[in-house]
């Protein structure tokens, strides 16, 4: 026998499943924009200074303090013109 939905028992509580997971997976994915994650990998790269990209991987550790230092001294050096 048929519900109203043009569906047996089992494929009604199915297809209600089905809608209630794509519902969940479309606010996830739209959520996941206006979260409040790492700014510094949202923010594109042309737009973020040469010094703040080079803080930000000093502060992941991804450069130790020498090379911070003498690419921040180069950094400077070019900016003034030297």
């Amino acid at each position: 026998m048929m519900d109203g939905y043009g569906f047996g028992h089992g494929f009604g509580f199915l297809f209600w499943i089905l809608i209630l997971v794509l519902v969940v997976v479309v606010a996830a994915f739209i959520l996941r924009g206006f979260g409040s994650g790492n700014t510094d990998d949202k923010t594109p790269t042309k737009e973020r200074s040469a010094l703040e990209i080079l803080e930000a991987r000093y502060a992941r550790g991804e450069i130790e303090h020498e090379e911070f230092v003498r690419r921040k001294r180069d950094l400077q050096d070019r900016h003034s013109g030297s």
